[in-house]
């Protein structure tokens, strides 16, 4: 099995020399700005649209895990942000495989957010990012 995925990759990234089409910058601009808008509730809004957004956890508990929330703004910061450079790359090769890397990045992060605390997280964050790897990889 482990030969048969790495010929997969293999013949993925190989194929990977055209240029980045147009839906798929916008695609992966889309997944940027969703991250920075989690930064921006995260890590400056928890308090209160954290609440309104999060309306499973008790309204006590958002003081005491603030600095909790903004850790984890700071990495989906950190998401957007290799997206965006992604963008900016112009080498198609390197831009193809930086974005394949947050875009996944961002997909097994959502995929482990349905798993461990809601359902709604893989609809939110992984499908976009999944919607991403398959533009870039197929158009």
């Amino acid at each position: 099995m482990p030969s048969v995925c790495s010929c997969v990759i293999y013949l993925i990234l190989n194929n990977m020399t055209e240029p980045v089409s147009l839906f798929a910058k916008i695609v992966i601009g889309l997944v940027a700005l969703e991250h920075l808008y989690i930064l921006w509730m995260e890590m400056f809004a928890w308090e209160t649209v954290g609440k309104k957004t999060f309306k499973s956890l008790p309204a006590h508990l958002f003081t005491p895990t603030k600095g909790l929330a903004a850790n984890q703004g700071l990495y989906n910061g950190f998401l957007a942000a290799g997206l965006i450079w992604s963008l900016f790359i112009s080498n198609a090769e390197w831009q193809q495989h930086i974005a394949l890397f947050f875009l996944s990045c961002v997909a097994i992060a959502g995929v482990f957010g349905a798993v461990t605390a809601a359902k709604r997280i893989f609809w939110v964050q992984a499908m976009p990012a999944l919607v991403g790897i398959a533009v870039l990889l197929w158009l």
